[in-house]
């Protein structure tokens, strides 16, 4: 009887072992972490393309291409989930002698910054420890406009002459959706590429969108030279009323990026790397 209970005791020890090493392994194999709360840190620098009124299609020759730079955070909330949020500075640029519409000689450039938070969707799990992580993202932010034009050498803030007699909102909303793939360098660093298209509920990111005014309503005559510049180029001053832009589609601006991945991790984690340092001598 008493070798038949110790038998059981001896059984039932075995399976509450082997419950307690599944409980603390993935089903991938590896020990098991709690994904919610991981934190890592991101940064990314790149390319900026601006896509709007002033170009009319892609020109490989005159892409108008800027830099583009971002810092930001992953919180994860589950397995595949994790919010992410950014600050992000971006340069571009556009000029119509390059275009259909050259005749109108229209140009810009602008640094802008913007903020966005978001949702990135990861492939594979994270404790599946995958060396290459496809994902998709989109998010939500705002972003300042500030386009500045050129005349005689000197660079001008458009928003404040209000080229098209308008005064716009310089702080729009934007809409971001991307794709990218993360691949895993150490067991807390990863590198990637990701591309990522931003679509400003504004159609002055250029600082052109509608028709051109009537000069005469214009602040300056900085402002109506640069609101019809078709005279530096021998062509006749436009009609108040004449196509500057078209309004019926928003503004945008694309990011290519390669990105780095910093793993800090969660309190659990950072206790269990603690455990495990080697002692000093």
């Amino acid at each position: 009887m008493g070798r038949k209970y110790l038998l059981s005791i001896v059984f039932l020890l075995t399976i509450c072992q082997q419950f307690a090493v599944a409980q603390g392994r993935s089903k991938f194999g590896g020990r098991y972490t709690d994904p919610f709360g991981v934190l890592s840190v991101t940064a990314g620098v790149g390319v900026a393309y601006y896509m709007g009124d002033l170009n009319d299609g892609v020109n490989m020759k005159h892409l108008g291409l800027g830099p583009s730079i971002s810092l930001g955070a992953l919180y994860r909330l589950t397995e595949h989930v994790s919010a992410r949020g950014e600050l992000r500075f971006y340069q571009v640029s556009g000029d119509q002698k390059y275009s259909k519409n050259y005749q109108n000689n229209l140009s810009f450039k602008t640094l802008n910054p913007d903020i966005n938070l978001g949702l990135q969707a990861d492939l594979f799990a994270y404790n599946r420890q995958s060396p290459i992580n496809p994902y998709l993202f989109g998010g939500v932010g705002v972003t300042y406009l500030s386009p500045k034009a050129k005349l005689n050498g000197t660079w001008y803030s458009l928003p404040e002459l209000t080229t098209e007699g308008v005064k716009y909102k310089r702080m729009p909303l934007v809409f971001t959706a991307g794709i990218g793939v993360s691949i895993k360098t150490t067991q807390r660093l990863s590198l990637g590429l990701e591309l990522c298209n931003n679509f400003v509920r504004s159609d002055y990111l250029d600082d052109v969108s509608t028709v051109y005014p009537n000069p005469d309503q214009l602040p300056s005559d900085i402002a109506r030279a640069l609101s019809d510049r078709a005279p530096e180029i021998g062509e006749p001053l436009r009609q108040p009323g004449w196509n500057r832009g078209s309004a019926k589609s928003k503004d945008s601006y694309l990011f290519f990026q390669v990105r780095g991945t910093y793993l800090i991790g969660n309190r659990a984690q950072n206790q269990e790397r603690k455990k495990t340092r080697c002692p000093k001598f």
